[in-house]
């Protein structure tokens, strides 16, 4: 793996400006922040750094099992989408919540601004039961919020845009759909731009986790 050379393109996350964590932040041993394009295989690429003896954070699971189901995100999402993002069971339907927020960026502007601070409480609480471990968190935005300087090193996983979507599909994802999903996202070679290191994730399982083999051991 070789480390990246910046891009001579700005990213979004320098426009925006990059943040840095509060004083208090929980400081372990080691923290590498894993992103890439959706389909990209970040969540296999994560288990695999768990099977080498790292502790992960998954931020995507923090939203999905933690947060979204918490009555008060559901009254402020019915609030402002109405009661049809709610099923008959009472349960949020996360799939009415990413059709309003991927068709309006507004919305999902607003939605960020209201889930991340409570995904970053979750996650400092994680970081902090484990001062001597070696973590990888994946952030699905962490170039497009900036979050650089939250960890020591940064990952990008990459694939081709015809793989972004066919493994998108796989899940049940509409071509049509999945495409809009990947055009909200940094593109992906700016994020490679942006990252420490690249994992490619075009050719086998095999292949992924030798590379993050490789990876992992700069840190033993």
């Amino acid at each position: 793996m070789e480390t990246q050379t910046p891009s001579t393109l700005p990213s979004l996350a320098s426009q925006v400006g990059r943040e840095s964590p509060p004083p208090d932040w929980p400081r372990p041993r080691l923290v590498l922040g894993l992103s890439g394009g959706m389909g990209c295989g970040k969540s296999t690429a994560t288990r695999m750094f768990a099977e080498l003896g790292f502790r992960v954070v998954d931020c995507d699971r923090i939203v999905r099992e933690e947060v979204l189901p918490s009555p008060e995100i559901v009254a402020a999402l019915v609030a402002r989408f109405g009661p049809t993002v709610v099923g008959e069971d009472g349960r949020l339907d996360r799939a009415a919540v990413a059709a309003r927020v991927f068709a309006n960026d507004a919305d999902r502007l607003w939605l960020e601004a209201l889930l991340h601070p409570r995904v970053r409480e979750s996650w400092r609480r994680a970081l902090a039961s484990d001062l001597e471990a070696k973590w990888v968190v994946e952030v699905p935005l962490l170039f497009e919020k900036g979050l650089e300087n939250w960890f020591d090193s940064t990952i990008c996983v990459a694939t081709s845009s015809a793989l972004q979507v066919s493994r998108l599909h796989a899940r049940g994802v509409p071509a049509d759909l999945a495409a809009a999903r990947i055009a909200k996202q940094l593109p992906l070679p700016r994020k490679i731009a942006a990252a420490d290191f690249v994992l490619l994730n075009d050719g086998s399982l095999d292949f992924l986790k030798e590379q993050v083999a490789l990876l992992a051991g700069r840190w033993h």
